[in-house]
């Protein structure tokens, strides 16, 4: 008589098998989750600094709009050279160029105090350079994965992942406001130069990491297979397809500043509370990840995670809104830069809305993380993780830009209202339209 399969223990907390059962993997991830809360602190930083420089909320979108083109030729060179080259010694490069870019950084902001009318555009450089050098390592890290975890662990080690992500989006904003507002720029760049040396520990113990057998080199061939696959994939597609649309829409960052200096009060600290609120929902959707292991219609969760992602944006734009025209009885009070001048009313509820952002884009990301590992072949891997990798940082800053021409053009309250608005309603029509995606089945992973 054959037994029943036996259904798996059902958590509520993460899985932390990955990190017992691989010396190498965790090493990487606490690594990675040290040195990426120096990197959030340096993104907020270099916000701050341009805002002070401009008072321009449009000056601080270009901070990602600027380096947009070559973030998308390092995510698809990267994905290409992940699997070509060994991914250990990819790893290393890719640290090496991220850390002297905050190391500039750094010297910079110490060189500009002695400037009346310091220039922007050095910071655009180096900030740019950080960014090209992360796209190509967060690529490389996804496809060394695989190599140091068994198959069945790969779903763990994404939720772990995105503890980690939490975990830096948490601290590192709220540590920049904190050391922005306290000590000044320069200062707070070199924490970043400390903390990123946690990163060479993790990559110079990794085993080495021998290039995938029959890869094409990088080229236009190898790019051409992966576009090729990708066309014939329409589920990866379409997980790629919703997640432009919430970044696109939904990325309220660059208002931060501006909020910040006038809207909400409190300066750099608000700024730093507001990017750490959603880290806060990131890291929580992690921690109780566990019941997401019994979910099998991925597509349908993620239409769904996206949708109320796509509320707390036209949340956070309506708070705005009442702020800007006083629509809510008391609500609106003097603001100003010091943080004993924030409106705390406002702050809180702003505040709720970046933490269910953080939560419902997590579980989001978690699905559609999962369905790129499981239903990709082993051979396309990096090239694929190259091409989400370009969108998973490619849609903020195209989302960066949408925000910063219309805060500029119409108000600070019109971008995320109508963000909402679009989220909402473009993923109930793709999700309708794209049965295969809606009805995907965690069971029988299909491209």
């Amino acid at each position: 008589m054959t037994e029943a399969p036996v259904e798996p223990k059902r958590r509520r907390l993460v899985d932390l098998t990955p990190l017992r059962v691989s010396p190498a993997f965790a090493r990487l991830w606490f690594g990675g989750a040290i040195s990426g809360i120096g990197a959030m602190l340096t993104v907020v930083a270099v916000g701050l600094q341009v805002y002070e420089i401009t008072e321009s909320t449009f000056a601080v979108s270009l901070v990602g709009g600027i380096g947009l083109i070559p973030m998308i030729v390092a995510g698809l060179w990267g994905g290409m050279i992940a699997d070509a080259f060994d991914r250990k010694k990819v790893l290393l490069a890719s640290a090496l160029v991220g850390w002297m870019s905050t190391i500039g950084l750094a010297l910079i902001a110490w060189f500009d105090t002695t400037l009346s009318h310091p220039p922007v555009w050095p910071l655009y450089v180096l900030a740019t350079l950080g960014s090209v050098a992360a796209t190509v390592q967060m690529t490389t890290r996804s496809a060394v994965t695989p190599r140091l975890l068994p198959g069945e662990l790969v779903p763990a080690a994404s939720a772990l992942n995105g503890i980690s992500f939490g975990v830096q989006l948490t601290l590192g904003p709220a540590l920049a406001g904190v050391l922005v507002a306290s000590v000044g720029f320069g200062w707070t760049y070199l924490v970043d130069v400390v903390l990123f040396t946690t990163m060479f520990l993790g990559i110079v113990t990794l085993p080495k990491m021998a290039k995938a057998e029959g890869v094409e080199r990088p080229g236009w061939r190898s790019l051409k297979q992966g576009v090729d696959f990708l066309r014939n994939a329409p589920n990866i597609r379409m997980s790629f397809i919703v997640d432009i649309v919430a970044m696109t829409f939904g990325r309220p960052h660059v208002l931060f500043p501006a909020l910040g200096a006038g809207v909400i009060g409190g300066g750099a600290v608000t700024v730093g509370i507001l990017t750490a609120a959603m880290a806060a929902g990131t890291f929580l959707a992690s921690l109780f990840s566990g019941p997401v292991g019994h979910v099998r219609r991925h597509g349908l969760a993620v239409g769904r995670a996206i949708t109320v992602y796509g509320g707390f944006v036209l949340l956070l734009g309506l708070t705005v809104l009442a702020m800007e025209f006083g629509l809510a009885n008391g609500l609106v009070a003097d603001v100003g830069k010091s943080f004993a001048d924030v409106n705390w009313a406002a702050l809180g509820v702003a505040a709720f809305a970046m933490l269910g952002m953080g939560a419902s884009d997590e579980i989001s990301a978690i699905f559609r993380g999962t369905m790129l590992l499981m239903a990709a072949p082993d051979g396309m891997r990096g090239r694929l993780q190259g091409i989400f990798t370009v969108v998973v940082t490619g849609g903020p800053r195209i989302g960066d830009l949408y925000i910063g021409v219309f805060a500029t053009a119409v108000a600070l309250w019109f971008p995320p209202v109508l963000g909402g608005i679009l989220i909402i309603g473009l993923i109930a029509l793709l999700v309708r339209v794209q049965r295969s995606f809606r009805d995907y089945d965690a069971r029988t992973p299909t491209p």
